[in-house]
């Protein structure tokens, strides 16, 4: 019998076919491989997209290596110039627009290096000569005072460094309200050895300011340098020191207390100007102190350099100026005329001022007190002696300011100032009255070389850049030099 199999058993599975053939071991490896590639892809367009947005020391460029700089450092014998300097301006998008025409005032394209540091990219429709980075994660470090920007802005010297520009030996931080000049930076800077690690730069005006912060700091608005070893050894440092001094204000402050802990003190230089006063600068300002001019800062708080104009126009007018003889720009000359007992004080590019009484030199260089302290808006305590600004017109000094400047066929610069006089209905003496018939000062000067700088060292120098008399004629000159001509122009006739 032939009997059929039973494969009841099995039937079940028999029906149960699998929907898919199983996957060869090859088919596995091409998907695997497949995907691989996707995200691989995937990856590199988000990480293009990620770094074409973001600014240009994110993408990490050749910084020289510090060592082998230091080496072409130390065998560079040549003197600084311009281009051995990287500006870094501290800013933001809500203040970069309306302060842009500070830095453009005195940045030179092609001359001048650096960059602008905001928070993010700024509108297309903001112009300016500088070009702008976008600061590094600043968000990630600790902070229990100040605000964010404080943090931010402390790193911007360390984020310029990265920026890897080349043939650098000094980075200079600013605000985006800093005016420097230029030139009589490279003046200042030029005296330091730059191969080793120095901090330049200058405190407030204001005591309370410098209790507040520190003394022996460079207060930022007023602008300070640091030379490259010292910035090298920073870029290691600032993460953590910044950790370390969440506690301080501002930006300038947390700098200064990681400069510090290299064990480089502040090298102070008197011509970096904080600016931290209310009111009028001219006292500040016409007794400059013997050093060159380097900045100036807080310009929106205080009133214009200049009557009659706003403070773009009166800086436009000083750096007509500068721009003739940078060295010169504010210094401060005196003048006597023996027979009227007249004492003049010319400060060059900005003001000339005639006392109908003699005064002494050291009387001349101490600032009128024509300006309040920064935070409380009193007469003091400033960081140098002042002297009070007398409420009787009859004791003040009659004020030129500057009207033109020009050079003259000798390579002289011939300066103008313009008598500004405040009506009052007060009756003065004769004396006084025989000085305010002047309407025109004219000043006649040799240019300053920058070299003369390491020879000037004392007030007396004021008194011999200029005439110790001016004749009836109101006229003086002297081919001596380094002094200067002073020719008065009078409306009536002594």
């Amino acid at each position: 019998m032939c009997t059929t199999p039973d494969h009841s058993g099995q039937a079940p599975f028999k029906t149960l076919k699998p929907p898919h053939p199983p996957e060869k071991k090859g088919d596995v490896l091409t998907t695997s491989l497949k995907s691989a590639i996707a995200v691989i892809l995937i990856f590199s367009i988000c990480l293009a997209l990620y770094f074409t947005t973001r600014p240009v020391f994110f993408r990490w460029p050749d910084v020289p290596d510090p060592a082998l700089y230091m080496t072409q450092l130390y065998s560079d014998h040549s003197p600084t110039n311009i281009s051995h300097i990287a500006f870094g301006i501290g800013a933001s998008t809500g203040t970069w627009q309306k302060r842009l025409h500070y830095s453009d005032i005195w940045w030179k394209p092609n001359i001048t290096r650096g960059f602008v540091f905001l928070e993010k990219n700024p509108d297309p429709r903001t112009a300016s000569e500088i070009r702008h980075q976008v600061s590094s994660d600043w968000k990630r470090f600790k902070r229990s005072a100040g605000s964010e920007s404080a943090v931010r802005l402390a790193r911007v010297v360390v984020d310029l460094f990265r920026a890897g520009l080349p043939n650098v030996r000094w980075f200079v931080m600013g605000d985006d309200d800093t005016v420097f000049f230029p030139e009589n930076l490279v003046t200042v800077l030029g005296k330091y050895d730059h191969r080793r690690m120095v901090y330049v730069g200058g405190n407030s005006e204001s005591v309370e300011q410098d209790v507040m912060h520190a003394y022996d700091m460079a207060f930022g608005g007023g602008g300070f340098a640091i030379s490259y070893p010292l910035a090298a050894q920073l870029v290691s440092l600032m993460d953590g020191c910044l950790n370390r001094y969440h506690y301080f204000y501002g930006s300038d402050q947390r700098v200064w207390a990681c400069v510090g802990e290299l064990g480089v003190g502040l090298s102070r230089e008197p011509g970096f100007h904080q600016i931290d006063i209310r009111g009028d600068p001219f006292g500040l300002l016409a007794a400059h102190p013997l050093a060159p001019l380097v900045s100036l800062h807080h310009l929106d708080y205080v009133k214009p350099l200049f009557p009659n104009k706003t403070q773009l126009e009166s800086l436009q007018a000083l750096m007509k100026a500068y721009e003739l003889d940078p060295s010169r720009t504010l210094q401060q000359s005196f003048c006597y005329h023996c027979r009227y007992k007249w004492s003049v004080s010319v400060s060059w590019g900005y003001v000339v001022q005639i006392y109908p009484t003699l005064l002494t030199a050291k009387e001349l260089e101490m600032p009128l007190l024509t300006f309040r302290t920064w935070r409380s808006w009193k007469e003091g305590p400033f960081t140098f002696n002042t002297r009070p600004w007398s409420s009787d017109p009859c004791q003040q000094p009659i004020i030129f300011y500057l009207n033109s400047v020009r050079e003259d066929s000798a390579g002289d610069t011939i300066t103008m100032y313009r008598k500004f006089a405040v009506e009052t209905d007060k009756k003065c003496g004769r004396l006084y009255a025989r000085a305010m018939a002047i309407e025109n000062v004219i000043v006649s000067a040799p240019k300053m070389d920058p070299e003369e700088w390491k020879q000037i060292t004392t007030s007396s120098n004021r008194v011999e850049q200029c005439t110790n008399a001016i004749n009836l004629k109101g006229r003086f000159s002297t081919s001596q030099k380094g002094r200067s001509r002073l020719d008065t122009r009078k409306s009536t006739v002594i």
